[in-house]
């Protein structure tokens, strides 16, 4: 399929009948020969045609696993892949399904206020009123007292993990959720 890793070739289809071999090495585009029969409309092999029905009976997850095993077996790396995909928008549109399987790593947290240590009371007040924007100082002696509560939501990771720190540091339990 691929002729090297190096070369990044890229496999277009053009008017549904000639592929293009474009190099991101050479800068050249050369007609890539096609296989007598194919194209829009041609038979499919019958081996072919069960393989597709097989793997039509896929569940997603089953499906995610192939595509890592041939990725694995034909040593295909994720360069190339990105490259396929942006070159063929519907091929874009298959790849694009298995990686949503994944689970992904949560980027957005709720930074939530659980209890406070009544001796550092004031302390958690001041930093609660420079954490939340047009908050006074009485709003935020009442926001503190009724925790718990969420101080901020859908805050990055980074930036949760930074409230937290500061929090914790004065006395206050904070968890993100």
């Amino acid at each position: 399929m691929f002729r090297s890793v190096l070369v990044r070739s890229v496999a277009r289809s053009v008017a549904g009948r000639r592929l293009v071999h474009v190099s991101a090495v050479r800068r050249s585009v050369e007609p890539i020969p096609t296989p007598e029969g194919s194209g829009v409309g041609a038979e499919i092999a019958p081996k072919v045609s069960t393989i597709v029905d097989q793997v039509a009976q896929l569940t997603l997850l089953e499906t995610s696993q192939l595509v890592e095993a041939l990725k694995a077996k034909f040593n295909i790396t994720e360069a190339v892949q990105v490259a396929a995909s942006a070159g063929a928008p519907a091929g874009g549109a298959a790849a694009a399904a298995p990686a949503e399987e994944k689970p992904a790593e949560k980027t957005e947290f709720k930074v939530k206020l659980e209890k406070i240590d009544a001796a550092q009371k004031a302390k958690v007040i001041r930093e609660i009123k420079n954490l939340i924007p047009d908050m006074n100082l009485v709003a935020a002696k009442k926001f503190v007292e009724s925790a718990p509560k969420v101080i901020k939501d859908s805050v990055p990771k980074e930036e949760a993990e930074k409230i937290k720190k500061a929090l914790e540091a004065l006395g206050a339990t904070v968890i993100l959720e």
